[in-house]
């Protein structure tokens, strides 16, 4: 597949999002920085250099290389984060956990403060003025403007704060003071969407983890009570605008999929396998924008190249529409074997015009 310009690419994206016929289907390879230690980096950086479709802003770095790996992931260095959530990882790259909650017990809730949004971005400083600089240098050259909450800034930000079957037990017994504590996170996360929508971006993202390997992580009816109704207040300023927006979500949401676009998604990413291609391609199929998310667990780390590629064919002829509606993303963790991440990255070139 050839280079395409970042205009070019733009405009594609947007009309794959509106369902207004791009010429091909968008796709996204992702690299997590633990692979720069776990594979030989002059095979990464050979097959990122000569596929520029894929990967249209790399520029190989001086070897060897170390990434500035997320202060939420640094093997041996846990983390603080501003809602004072202290996270540890066993790898440098891979995202840790939360050790500590600083709200497991709801009762010190009226002497927790809350971060300012005009500093940070809840897991560390932020720079406004470098986030607008950045966009304006995106719009210069005709780029595609993306931005977004942080992954886990509703539901997991809570499970982060409270620990996850306290926050389940709080919602299960109805308890009043849950309500201020999503009032507070809530209150946060729209200083955020403010401060990035001034900037004008063309899609806004709203990402957490709402599945587990086999169903929700919460109850239908505890989402719609607890969850949905801030997604809504958070989406509302950006649907004002005309921004796109995106809404990911890992794990088995088929239970809760319906409420993400009825809450305002234009573009919803989920997991292949997880939720069903067949499933997906039913519920969403020419309606919705699928932003695919394909499988890291089963095909693409035990399987043969040859069924990596039927896989991403199936998806892209299933799902995919003429008109658009759909984008497929992937993401290469440590683990999978060479050949395997070649043959996603030669399948995704082959299909993006399929």
């Amino acid at each position: 597949m050839r280079s395409v310009s970042p205009a070019a690419a733009r405009d594609n994206y947007l009309r794959a999002a509106r369902f207004e016929r791009p010429d091909f289907i968008p796709m996204t390879f992702a690299v997590n920085d633990a692979c720069w230690h776990a594979y030989p980096q002059e095979w990464l950086c050979e097959q990122m250099e000569r596929r520029p479709f894929l990967f249209p802003d790399f520029k190989a770095p001086r070897l060897p290389y170390t990434p500035d790996y997320s202060p939420l992931a640094r093997k041996d260095a846990p983390f603080t984060d501003d809602f004072r959530c202290v996270w540890q990882t066993a790898e440098d790259g891979i995202l840790g956990t939360v050790k500590h909650h600083p709200l497991a017990d709801l009762a010190g809730l009226e002497r927790y403060i809350f971060p300012d949004p005009r500093l940070c971005s809840g897991i560390g400083p932020m720079d406004w003025t470098e986030a607008a600089r950045h966009m304006r240098e995106r719009r210069g050259i005709g780029a595609l403007c993306a931005a977004g909450l942080r992954h886990n800034h509703t539901f997991l930000q809570l499970c982060n704060i409270m620990g996850y079957e306290n926050l389940l037990f709080a919602m299960s017994d109805a308890d009043p003071r849950l309500d201020r504590l999503i009032a507070g996170v809530e209150d946060f996360n729209a200083g955020i969407v403010g401060r990035w929508l001034a900037l004008d971006p063309d899609v806004f993202g709203y990402g957490e983890d709402l599945g587990m390997q086999t169903g929700p992580m919460l109850s239908p009816a505890l989402f719609r009570r607890y969850i949905l109704p801030s997604y809504r207040r958070l989406i509302e300023p950006a649907r004002e605008k005309g921004v796109l927006i995106q809404m990911h979500s890992d794990g088995d949401i088929r239970l809760l999929a319906d409420g993400l676009v009825e809450g305002g998604a234009d573009i919803l990413n989920l997991q292949d396998l997880v939720c069903g291609i067949d499933w997906i391609a039913a519920r969403f199929g020419g309606k919705t924008c699928v932003e695919l998310d394909i499988d890291r667990q089963n095909v693409t780390v035990f399987g043969s190249p040859a069924q990596i590629d039927t896989l991403i064919r199936r998806e892209a002829e299933t799902i995919g529409r003429p008109e658009g509606g759909l984008m497929m993303v992937f993401g290469m963790y440590p683990g999978m074997p060479l050949e395997n991440a070649a043959a996603v990255m030669d399948a995704m070139e082959r299909y993006a015009a399929a």
